[in-house]
């Protein structure tokens, strides 16, 4: 963490890091981690579960708000198991499965394969072009970058957090079904064809202060049938965020008329993901989609993205969760100190592989 950093301007991670610096340092007696995994990598994620066991043997408290179970398997004593609010049992860890906890938590059988055919793909839907991108300090984060996704094909970008997920493009280009869109303003790219489901969902997805319904309709307001002259049509906005509360399963205290600030951040990320699929875009964009989710809601969330690749989309799917990449992609494209090191079927990878290539370790980093 660079300490001379303005917060607002540095990656979600960084400032999750921070976050956690902050409470280690102030040597309190009982300390609470929310979900302190959700944008780290899987070497961060390790070492901070050492800290959280040293901080233990040391005599203090912890409480662990997560929903990675095997990161309750390997450092918890007991969990409590929360579902829609209500306390569903108090378990000892070690005598407790993950597939127990999960079931427990979502009150039904939950699978943690994602079932999905063979690929169709499709013609090239976005193809990427030798593109360098430079952060605000004018180093290149993105380094002559070249891919390409189809109609019907998931393919996963595997990175550290910082790989230049988040700036503008320097040099290259950017063409969605043929056409040249590096500098189209974020409407004009939405209107061409872009749904974007962005990591940090406070920030880029929504608009805190807003209800719910204005935000399902944040992508459509200035058409028919949401808008007739510039007129808002409060009515439509009305009837189709009910419609997306029903399809998506988002949860909230007073309907469409919630205060989206005052909702759960996974309830938060279905309404973004509701909204982004509904537009029905040729690419759909997934950035962190999981993050701080449920069990239940993440397998809900994966099919989603295998259905609408199965529906002839393409999907570019931006994690840092290995488990998520290896279960959803069909193609994997790992990153590393802003250069490709490896393209590759996923059926052709195994997770230890894709690790190392995102850690730059690899011996082999060839395309």
């Amino acid at each position: 963490v660079n300490p001379t950093d303005v917060i607002e301007n540095t990656s979600v991670s960084t400032q999750q890091r921070v976050e956690i610096l902050k409470m280690l340092y102030r040597e309190a007696e009982i300390l609470i981690f929310d979900e302190p995994t959700a944008v780290l990598t899987p070497q961060e994620i390790e070492s901070l579960l050492t800290i959280i066991r040293n901080l233990r043997d040391d005599g203090k408290t912890i409480i662990l708000i997560t929903h990675k179970l095997e990161e309750i398997k390997k450092i918890a004593d007991r969990c409590a198991i929360l579902n829609r609010g209500k306390l569903i049992d108090v378990l000892d860890v070690a005598t407790t499965s993950t597939k127990q906890m999960a079931n427990l938590m979502v009150g039904r059988e939950v699978s943690f394969e994602v079932e999905k055919s063979e690929p169709h793909y499709r013609e090239t839907v976005l193809e990427v072009k030798n593109l360098t991108v430079k952060n605000q300090d004018h180093f290149e984060v993105v380094k002559n970058v070249s891919f390409s996704v189809h109609g019907g094909e998931v393919f996963a970008i595997a990175g550290v957090s910082g790989n230049g997920q988040i700036e503008k493009a320097a040099s290259g280009s950017i063409l969605l079904n043929g056409v040249d869109i590096t500098n189209y303003s974020i409407r004009k790219r939405t209107l061409e064809g872009i749904s974007y489901i962005p990591e940090d969902r406070q920030s880029c997805g929504l608009v805190m202060d807003f209800t719910l319904e204005e935000n399902l309709g944040l992508k459509n307001y200035f058409r028919e049938p949401f808008s007739h002259k510039g007129v808002l049509d409060k009515a439509e906005f009305s009837q189709y965020g009910n419609e997306l509360i029903d399809r998506y399963d988002i949860r909230s205290s007073q309907g469409n008329k919630t205060i989206v600030r005052s909702m759960s951040g996974g309830n938060q990320q279905k309404a973004i993901i509701g909204r982004e699929i509904e537009l029905q875009s040729p690419l759909m964009i997934f950035v962190q989609p999981t993050r701080g989710l449920d069990i239940g809601a993440i397998e809900n969330i994966h099919k989603q993205i295998i259905r609408q690749r199965d529906a002839g989309k393409a999907i570019l799917l931006i994690s840092l969760e290995l488990d998520e990449i290896m279960n959803c992609a069909d193609t994997i494209g790992v990153i590393y100190n802003g250069e490709i090191q490896k393209i590759a079927a996923a059926k052709t990878l195994t997770s230890n592989e894709v690790g190392e290539f995102m850690m730059g370790v690899h011996q082999n980093a060839e395309n």
